[in-house]
């Protein structure tokens, strides 16, 4: 039995264990699926993903009810109900499960569901109202991906949509449009990225000329058909700004329904509150005569764990050996809080040792850095802390304390007894040996230099400086999301801020301080993966974490994620690079 989450099985990867891929028929296994790009190559995990898509496929378009050209959509509600009566064959049941979807009669999601799928009247509730019921045999075109954060799942998107257009060609899988959905601009514009790599390799059959779904009627209008020789059209949107009302940036999605003949990919786009869940259920109706391909990081709906068709989550990737050694310290620190009886005692002194315990861990990895580095540059990245944080533009923001303490620090305005304190605690946990996550492994710490870290090696090593001095800030006058610190008495900046606009940061928190514009072409941020960087800590909001690609972080500190309580608990991750070999 695979993996469970919350004791739901995935049902989908087990289906398709037995099912041989060299076994399917030649047109269903001749693919290229190792080469991207002139510098990308997929991961053997990553080929796998691509493999099982295909078995799935295959499973759905070809052995149930072959497809077959202008075939009607009732072949097609024929096709879910064998698919569906593959999964029972296999020990599914929805009844125990709940998957089937529920609703009051008066429910707006009903409304919007019974033009779209046949409604079965289920029961009558405690309060004698109706209650009607959608079998999930009508969603069941869909397969999930379960793929860990840096495993390249935009890369396995792109490859698939290659591998959907080679079986279109082939006659395979009808000829549906393909529109990718995406919950940010940052991830849109990764996604353009990646596709633009890919397009330039100058080795692929294939080019993806990639459209706004705004774009759509034009576009259909020009070429009716979107598969030529060896182009294809493929369209894409904030996948929160499809509704059933048409506003500024707000599609209605019913101007672009296409008989629901459409292949859908979610690139983390399945997460949300209730109006989300509307916004789930419109996925489905684009792709109800197509299919939907769910790509994410972190499922925790059932629906979407019993239809996961290729899972590599975080415990997988560092399990195979692709990620990092995992350590979460039990560094329970609680002197940012405010207003809690029990803590109010805390004082200044407290906070520093909190901000202290995360630079001596960036300092412990760059001294291992600088000595490996003697050998080969290449055996090993530039260490890099990040700061996570919820709150970045209230008053007392969680992004504001934490720098706050950290100018402190690089204007020396600590005492020693305070990082004696915050050596002391730490080692008294990392003596022990703690197991990294998901791994029998343990953490082994060097004790002479962990306990010879002293404050002229924090200002080496985290603030690029050979002595203590106040803060100057970089900024580029055309970037207004990021801008980079660097001690008075130093060469190079060492920290910088990842916001969503830095113009209330610089009017409120940063008034009197020197600010020197800096034109250059690239910002800090564009450069960050290079070895050239400077940049020893990097503080932001959530907003860059994902579909952002680095090997740099080594120590993670975390201020009030995933908590609804303000300012809650701040831990440290310990991210030691593994080798692959």
């Amino acid at each position: 039995m695979l993996q469970k989450e919350k004791g739901v099985k995935i049902y989908l990867q087990e289906m398709i264990e037995d099912l041989r891929f060299e076994n399917l028929p030649l047109n269903w296994v001749s693919f290229d699926f190792k080469t991207f790009s002139k510098t990308k190559t997929l991961w053997d995990y990553q080929e796998n993903a691509l493999r099982n898509a295909v078995k799935v496929l295959w499973k759905y378009y070809e052995d149930f009810v072959n497809y077959q050209k202008y075939e009607s959509l009732d072949i097609n509600k024929e096709r879910k109900r064998k698919f569906y009566e593959w999964y029972k064959n296999n020990g599914f049941d929805s009844k125990n499960l709940k998957i089937d979807f529920e609703f009051d009669e008066n429910s707006k999601l009903l409304k919007l569901l019974e033009d779209y799928y046949p409604i079965e009247e289920s029961s009558y509730g405690r309060n004698k109202k109706k209650k009607f019921r959608i079998s999930y045999e009508n969603f069941i075109n869909r397969m999930c991906f379960w793929m860990s954060t840096g495993s390249g799942k935009t890369l396995v998107i792109v490859k698939l949509i290659q591998i959907l257009r080679e079986l279109i060609k082939r006659e395979e899988i009808p000829p549906n449009d393909i529109l990718i959905l995406t919950h940010r601009d940052d991830l849109i514009e990764q996604l353009k990225q990646h596709i633009s790599e890919f397009n330039y390799a100058n080795f692929h059959d294939i080019f993806i000329n990639l459209r706004s779904l705004k774009e759509y009627d034009i576009v259909k209008r020009e070429h009716p058909s979107l598969f030529r020789e060896k182009e294809i059209t493929v369209f894409y949107y904030r996948s929160d700004n499809l509704s059933d009302e048409q506003k500024e940036k707000i599609i209605d999605f019913k101007n672009y329904d296409n008989d629901g003949k459409w292949y859908i990919f979610l690139d983390e786009a399945h997460k949300g509150d209730k109006e989300e869940s509307k916004r789930q259920h419109i996925y489905s109706i684009l792709s109800r005569n197509g299919f939907l391909f769910n790509f994410s990081a972190t499922f925790t709906d059932s629906r979407d764990i019993i239809t996961t068709a290729f899972e590599f989550n975080l415990s997988s990737y560092v399990k195979e050996g692709y990620g990092k050694h995992i350590l979460v310290l039990e560094q329970e620190v609680r002197a940012f809080r405010d207003k809690e009886e029990k803590y109010e005692d805390y004082n200044a002194e407290e906070k520093q040792k909190i901000v202290l315990k995360s630079l001596i861990l960036l300092t412990y990895a760059k001294k291992f850095y600088e000595k490996l580095s003697k050998y080969n540059l290449k055996l090993y990245h530039k260490p890099l802390l990040i700061t996570l944080v919820n709150s970045v533009n209230t008053e007392d923001a969680d992004l504001k304390l934490f720098f706050r303490e950290i100018e402190k620090i690089g204007k020396g305005e600590i005492n020693e007894k305070i990082l004696n304190s915050a050596i002391d605690e730490l080692w008294e946990e990392l003596k022990k040996e703690p197991e990294f996550m998901f791994e029998e492994e343990n953490l082994k710490i060097d004790k002479d230099i962990f306990r010879n870290i002293k404050f002229k090696d924090i200002l080496k090593y985290v603030f690029n400086s050979a002595s203590a001095g106040g803060i100057e800030i970089l900024i580029r006058p055309s970037d207004k999301k990021e801008m980079a610190f660097k001690l008075k008495t130093a060469n190079k900046p060492f920290a910088l801020i990842k916001i969503g606009d830095i113009s209330k940061w610089l009017r409120d928190e940063f008034s009197g301080y020197e600010i020197n514009e800096k034109f250059d072409n690239e910002g800090y941020f564009e450069t960050l993966n290079r070895d050239e960087s400077d940049i020893n800590i990097l503080m932001g909001s959530r907003s860059f974490y994902e579909g952002w690609d680095s090997n740099r972080p080594n120590v993670i500190m975390f201020i009030n994620i995933g908590t609804r309580d303000r300012c809650k608990e701040i831990y440290f991750a310990i991210r030691r690079q593994r080798c692959k070999n």
